[in-house]
């Protein structure tokens, strides 16, 4: 602590003295000239009270990717992004169209909740986001958070998810017009629009984007009985993204509109696999507009109030004559979402908050099934929390509220109300450069409209999925260190975690093998251990950037301890051992980056254990040049050894491609 006092009050004082610089040659106390440049800067000096720093230390395991790092990175979405934290799974259904879930510490998509400048992207139908449908370059950073970020006035809603990412659009600083077009493999190409203001304190931007892709990439299946070589079929994608957003002081707005068709490729078939097509086509037609306003009422209150509408469409058609092994059908989904929430901060010292929250959403879907009828859903959520910084001990403990209640004018009527209180504690303290901390986190997700209504799977007697996380970790920042004429910095933060989740929500099939049912099933255990670290020299024009992280879990199934088949055994999915390498080394406007991204091999079945999906290692080369500030151009080699993986078995993904971009700018 003394030593960051040192850095900021040298920061300060070096400050003061480039403003005394800047004072015209008038004394402040009397008024007249300065009669030489010496005595100027002795009458300019403003002697100031003793000032305290207080900074906030992270109670949740946290990780993070900021400005030029991000942008460093051979990532487009946020899929592409978050695969480079610990602890994260990103599960690709193949195919440059395929749907991107995120999977934190085996925990689930539907416990992720992500959030756009703190307003959460929402799905009543099925609770998961597709993160291929946002792209990076209106962001400023991307954030992970296991447990609760713990912000002054944050939304009940932030606090109702095992894990959350944050991402946070850029502010611009000035006018500003760029464009910026890319050729890459696979007949893919993209045009992109964006446009800054900064006038008078309010700032914001405009983005657009095309894109069009065949996605027919090659690709090679070879396993012990076979060895298949074909060309992806039906992997196509074309969408059209336009967003929005204006800012001033605490008031904050965005507005979203994204369109796209794409075909769902299906599982390659042995010997037919450069010939076989699973016709399935999906078009979306996402929509949002959310408003946030905050503002600090004198030095010890603050409220903030949030509000958002959103609508998403969806068309999913495999009725076609080439169909021969899919059911086919040609349904349409409308989905409605209202959402609204206020909260407040009370904070009597410096080191102490009171915090209170209460969010209202309103959803309701459509869709033209058979013995389909239209849902509502009433969602109200309310915490209370306080958090403690005191010198070096900090503390934080949440109660939240959720109320759930459906209604329906199906014949079998509405799933019964749902109501649960659920506690978070977290607690830290600080050595100098050295945090440690530990929290617990109870949770649940309360089924999706799917899981309850969906026509002959949907069960309306479904309990929610609890999950219980217990975390124990240390951070060490690594003070700024002079060496060879540079600056060094970093960090280092290492987790070891347990998580407990019961009653969870899976589909079976329990009326034979065409009729599936969900039901509440099974009981996991999982314990892990994550580990990041991050280390940055700079010296003169260069700087170099080393990030690792490094995630080990055992994630067992211990639903039935009379099936020998299961119990005991790990989850579909989850490999053992992953981990990331990314070194970026940047002159001037120059910069090039290298990653190596490793998992481990997975089980995914329990009939057939011996079969597992195989480890591989995705090595990315970035090289990128500035042309001037508002220009560049950069090439991207992805999957540079052309190493054939899977994410889920007979969905391969590309192999090595090729992305060249330019941007042009005034």
């Amino acid at each position: 602590m003394k030593s960051r006092l040192l850095i900021v009050l040298v920061m300060m004082m070096s400050t003061l003295f480039a403003y005394a610089q800047t004072i015209p040659s008038v004394s402040p106390t009397r008024g007249r000239d300065v009669p030489n440049e010496q005595n100027r800067f002795v009458d300019s000096i403003r002697h100031i009270e003793e000032v305290t720093v207080m900074g906030k230390r992270p109670l949740a395991t946290t990780q993070s990717l900021n400005g030029k790092e991000l942008q460093a990175l051979s990532s487009t979405s946020i899929a592409d992004a978050l695969k480079y934290f610990a602890g994260v799974q990103i599960k690709d259904m193949g195919g440059l169209g395929g749907l991107k879930t995120i999977n934190v510490r085996s925990l689930g998509a539907q416990h992720v909740g992500v959030y756009i400048d703190g307003i959460r992207i929402t799905n009543a139908q099925n609770g998961t986001v597709d993160l291929g449908k946002y792209s990076l370059s209106t962001l400023e950073s991307v954030q992970l958070y296991n447990a609760n970020k713990l912000d002054e006035c944050q939304s009940a809603s932030e606090y109702a998810s095992g894990a959350t990412v944050y991402l946070r659009t850029r502010r611009p600083q000035k006018d500003s017009l760029s464009a910026q077009v890319r050729w890459a493999s696979f007949h893919t190409y993209m045009g992109k629009l964006n446009a800054q203001f900064a006038k008078k304190g309010w700032s914001g931007f405009i983005d657009g984007e095309y894109m069009s892709s065949k996605g027919d990439y090659p690709f090679r299946y070879h396993s012990q009985f076979e060895d298949t070589v074909g060309t992806r079929a039906n992997s196509d994608i074309e969408y059209f993204r336009v967003e929005g957003s204006v800012f001033k002081n605490g008031f904050s707005s965005h507005l979203y509109y994204y369109d796209s068709e794409r075909g769902c490729p299906g599982g390659i078939v042995r010997r037919l696999s450069d010939k076989y097509i699973n016709v399935g086509r999906e078009w979306d037609r996402d929509l949002f507009a959310q408003f946030s306003y905050q503002q600090m009422i004198g030095d010890h209150h603050r409220f903030k109030v949030n509000s958002k509408y959103s609508y998403e469409y969806l068309r999913y058609c495999t009725d076609y004559p080439e169909n021969q092994n899919t059911a086919r059908v040609d349904n349409h989904y409308n989905n409605h979402d209202v959402y609204g929430s206020a909260s407040y901060s009370y904070m009597p010292f410096s080191w102490l908050s009171f915090n209170t929250g209460y969010d209202l959403r309103w959803s309701m879907m459509t869709c033209d099934l058979r013995n389909f009828s239209v849902v509502h859903r009433l969602d109200q959520k309310a915490v209370a929390a306080v958090h403690l910084n005191y010198q070096n001990f900090q503390a934080a403990a949440t109660m939240l509220y959720q109320h759930y209640k459906d209604h329906t004018f199906a014949n079998t009527g509405a799933a019964k109300p749902l109501e649960r209180f659920t506690p978070t504690v977290s607690l830290g303290y600080t050595m100098k450069d050295l945090t440690l901390r530990g929290w617990y986190k109870k949770i649940f997700r309360a089924p999706t409209l799917n899981d309850l209504y969906y026509t002959q799977v949907g069960n309306r007697n479904l309990k929610p999925e609890y999950t219980e996380q217990w975390n124990f970790g240390a951070e060490w920042k690594m003070p700024f260190i002079p060496l060879m004429g540079g600056t060094l910095s970093g960090n280092l933060q290492c987790d070891v975690y347990q998580n407990k989740i019961t009653n969870r929500i899976v589909c079976l099939p329990l009326k034979g093998t065409y009729s599936w049912s969900m039901m509440n099933y099974g009981y996991t255990f999982c314990q892990g251990l994550n580990a990041t670290g991050n280390i940055r020299y700079g010296i003169k024009d260069w700087n170099f950037s080393l990030l690792t992280s490094l995630t080990w879990q055992r994630d067992l199934n211990r639903t039935d301890p009379e099936d020998e088949d299961t119990y005991n055994k790990p989850i579909c999915y989850s490999p053992t051992l992953s981990y990331g390498i990314t070194g970026i080394a940047a002159y001037k406007g120059i910069s090039l980056t290298l990653s190596d991204l490793h998992v481990g091999e997975r089980m995914w079945s329990y009939a057939d254990p011996e079969d597992l999906l195989e480890p591989y290692n995705n090595i990315d080369l970035k090289l990128t040049c500035e042309l001037s500030t508002f220009s560049s151009i950069s090439l991207e080699i992805n999957d540079l050894l052309d190493e054939q993986y899977e994410h889920v078995p007979r969905y391969p993904m590309p192999g090595r491609n090729f992305k060249l971009t330019l941007t042009v700018g005034l």
